[in-house]
């Protein structure tokens, strides 16, 4: 099926284009706010190099409508595209504001420099709208970087927040959303979450502010997996009556909080706050806390060392491979010749596959052409085993690093990973979420991952075992499970016939 959904390109040039042009790629328009002007839902407008300010003719603030994507350079996090302005906004939810990009609901910002140098000066607003920023550089501004408002629901990933003069990102009203992998460094605040805010912070790293995160009044944030470290002040203040998430017995939080210099957590209220495996140093923290360490986390029985698969199925080598669930699977990648990331010479089906071996299986089985330049990742040398497989994978489209620049080859490599990198990387047409009624944990897929999970479910290249219906986003993927969800990613394209399984495809809830 092809998606027919006609999508407007529209391409600026401040250092060769003019605004009487046409907007194409051989006559680009001069500003951005040209673009804008005539900009309608599904544009996407790419910016070239250079400076986008009042001196070359924009006009503030920018505004990005509804379903408009502003693209420059992701994979440089948008250095040599700089958007540096302020103009005044009536917000309904904070009066007049200084600001630079206001994005409306659904709409897109990829790859560029924000700044706004004016005295509290904003660079990116968002009130009640649901747009995503990602791979920018937030930087310079007189205020903070971002600043969600109302019932905004933003996807928030992979940013750098560097040197704002008051706050990296500022979460107030109903905001929700979700903050996953982003630098914050040299903030005076890193994160400030306020008012009734409930997002999503994981896998962020925030370090050299002096105040990592700040939470106040009512906020209700979700912490999972960020690295908090050498902020000169402390991790996490909490005032207020705020509460935030930090971890339970069936999810513990992990996050880590390291070399902070006054204090870790810091409980400034009168409600004891319980914080379920987190990494953090004691003696550094404050107030009324509850301490519960990962070791003393209870078993969940729906985790995902699940008890319901046998022994017998822990299989050593590839000749051990009778009455195995996903023996269909490897032996139909075997006769295709598709098995080499299993670099121990084993199969070992119920090991989890690490990110090396990941990005090494797809680069085998689907040859994939570059459609971005491929990282640098700092811990992957070039006589690495997997480098050339991972430069490859990584070009394609398949797999990413993380905010650090680190790829991290021998974490093991997440389900939800899996299907999402397959749902990417193949290109494949998105469908609609109702689908996800089929998966009684479906309240744990991330809203970013939903419409990609969706995707991978309607075209039968989820693996689930032992029970077809538990999902387990989160936990890390079989070779099994991998082996399976691949073949029936070339199912999905055309490359092979579909092999039928209990485990593997759309079914039904009862």
């Amino acid at each position: 099926m092809v998606n027919s959904t006609l999508v407007v390109t529209l391409y600026v040039n401040p250092m060769t284009g003019n605004d009487t042009n046409t907007g194409s790629r051989l006559s680009p328009f001069k500003t951005l706010t040209r673009a804008l002007k005539v900009t309608r839902i599904l544009t996407r407008i790419h910016l070239e190099s250079g400076t986008y300010s009042a001196a070359n003719g924009e006009v503030f603030p920018l505004i990005v409508p509804e379903g408009a994507t502003v693209v420059g350079n992701e994979a440089n996090k948008g250095i040599e595209i700089v958007i540096s302005g302020s103009g005044e906004y009536q917000s309904p939810s904070f009066g007049m504001q200084n600001i630079t990009l206001l994005l409306l609901n659904n709409a897109s910002v990829l790859g560029v420099t924000v700044m706004n140098n004016s005295a509290k000066g904003t660079g990116i607003w968002i009130e009640s709208a649901a747009p995503t920023l990602a791979n920018n550089t937030l930087k310079d501004c007189g205020r903070e970087g971002v600043f969600t408002a109302g019932t905004a629901k933003s996807v928030i990933l992979d940013n750098i927040f560097v040197q704002n003069t008051a706050s990296g990102l500022v979460m107030a009203g109903h905001s929700q959303g979700e903050v996953l992998r982003n630098l914050f460094e040299r903030n005076p605040l890193g994160i400030v979450i306020s008012d009734f805010a409930a997002p999503a912070i994981a896998n962020n790293k925030l370090s050299e502010n002096r105040t990592a995160i700040a939470l106040s009044r009512n906020a209700q944030p979700v912490l999972r997996q960020n690295l908090i470290a050498k902020n000169t002040q402390g991790g996490l203040l909490v005032n207020g009556n705020a509460i935030p998430d930090l971890g339970n017995t069936e999810d513990p939080a992990d996050n880590i909080f390291r070399d902070n210099n006054e204090f870790d957590l810091y409980n400034a209220t009168t409600q004891k706050l319980v914080s379920v495996g987190n990494q953090l140093n004691p003696a550094l923290v404050k107030g009324l806390v509850e301490l519960i360490p990962s070791n003393e986390v209870a078993v969940n029985t729906n985790s995902c060392d699940n008890p319901t698969k046998s022994p017998s199925q822990k299989l050593p080598t590839s000749l051990q491979l009778d009455g195995h669930w996903a023996e269909p699977f490897i032996q139909a990648l075997v006769s295709m010749d598709l098995t080499h990331a299993f670099a121990d010479g084993s199969y070992q089906l119920d090991k989890p596959m690490t990110r090396a071996q990941y990005a090494t299986l797809v680069t085998i089985a689907f040859n994939p052409f570059p459609k971005i330049p491929a990282p640098d990742f700092t811990d992957v040398p070039k006589d690495f085993w997997a480098y050339s497989a991972i430069q490859i994978a990584a070009s394609g489209g398949f797999v990413g690093g993380f905010s650090d620049r680190t790829f991290r080859p021998d974490q093991n490599v997440q389900r939800l990973q899996v299907i999402v990198s397959l749902v990417n990387g193949l290109g494949l047409p998105a469908v609609e979420s109702d689908v996800l009624e089929v998966y009684s944990d479906r309240h744990t897929i991330p809203d970013y991952a939903r419409k990609a999970v969706a995707t991978a479910t309607q075209g039968g290249i989820v693996a689930n075992y032992p029970d077809p219906q538990l999902l387990a986003p989160s936990c890390p993927a079989t070779r099994a499970e991998v082996a399976a969800m691949v073949y029936q990613a070339l199912v999905a394209i055309g490359r092979t016939s579909a092999i039928k399984s209990a485990y593997v495809g759309l079914h039904s809830r009862s």
